[in-house]
């Protein structure tokens, strides 16, 4: 199937080099099923690898926390609290490297990501906010959920995040998303939640036009993608931030940043990401606990 002239959506999954699959610029990319990247039926689009930007493991390097002062509360002290709870996630694969977000689940180094960061991963490294860097390994992934889970090895003494109830979330209520976008670490944004509930396969396309999913590496086969729906928000998610934390002004996690939509496959942030609802990340995280 011809792959359409400007892919409507992209994953905000990770940031690869060239030569690889594009993580169509978001979180991850929608593709009737990201950032499908989000729950539900995710959709994405698919990119040429010479459009992927080049970035290496030297982009570990933790950057300045972003503060900002809101109408609702002190967004400087709710990164304080969570940023410790979000990793940056490198990857080498056979291809090439790629860099992408995960969230502390357990002192012990248990940490919750996006299947698509992962994928086809050879070696796993983790760095936390302070620049602690530990080997990982994939302990298990769901493709259709878009969830993973890791494990640092010999990880200790780390700072699990909160987790929150996605059920309770509501249209316009703040969010804040952090993250390793492009491979700054610690990046913090703010928005607010656009829509809830919102298929994937609602995104772009329209009139029948059919996207493609990268996460199968196929151009036709649209039942392989991420299957989920996701909460919509306007904070800025761009490549890298798949995997990460999107908290509300207590600092709860109520998402994993998955995907966003851009109107071609150069553009960032146009300000419509999604997120995985975090009580649909924790039952795939049971069961991959429990397999």
């Amino acid at each position: 199937m011809p792959q359409p002239a400007q892919p409507p959506a992209a994953l905000a999954g990770p940031r690869k080099r060239p030569g690889r699959l594009a993580a169509l610029v978001g979180a991850t990319a929608l593709a009737a099923a990201l950032l499908g990247g989000g729950a539900g039926a995710a959709i994405v689009g698919l990119t040429g690898g010479s459009s992927a930007s080049s970035t290496t493991a030297s982009s570990t390097a933790t950057g300045q926390t972003i503060s900002n002062t809101t109408a609702s509360g002190d967004v400087s002290a709710v990164a304080a609290k969570v940023v410790p709870s979000v990793v940056q996630v490198n990857v080498a694969t056979g291809q090439g490297t790629a860099i992408g977000s995960g969230v502390i689940l357990t002192s012990d180094g248990r940490i919750l990501t996006n299947a698509h960061v992962v994928q086809g991963a050879q070696t796993v490294t983790v760095t936390t906010s302070d620049g602690k860097k530990y080997q990982a390994k994939v302990v298990g992934s769901d493709t259709k959920g878009d969830i993973a889970v890791l494990q640092a090895q010999g990880a200790s003494g780390l700072t699990a995040a909160t987790l929150g109830d996605s059920s309770k979330l509501a249209v316009g209520q703040q969010v804040i998303a952090i993250g390793s976008p492009g491979g700054l670490q610690n990046t913090v944004t703010t928005g607010i939640v656009s829509a809830l509930n919102r298929p994937l396969s609602d995104v772009g396309g329209g009139d029948g036009e059919q996207q493609n999913s990268p996460f199968s590496r196929q151009t036709s086969n649209l039942t392989s993608g991420p299957s989920y729906t996701a909460i919509q928000t306007d904070a800025s998610i761009n490549q890298g931030n798949s995997g990460g934390a999107l908290v509300d002004s207590q600092g709860r996690v109520i998402g994993i940043n998955s995907a966003l939509y851009s109107p071609n496959s150069s553009a960032g942030s146009v300000g419509i990401g999604f997120a995985i609802p975090i009580n649909d990340a924790k039952k795939i995280v049971d069961q991959i606990g429990n397999g």
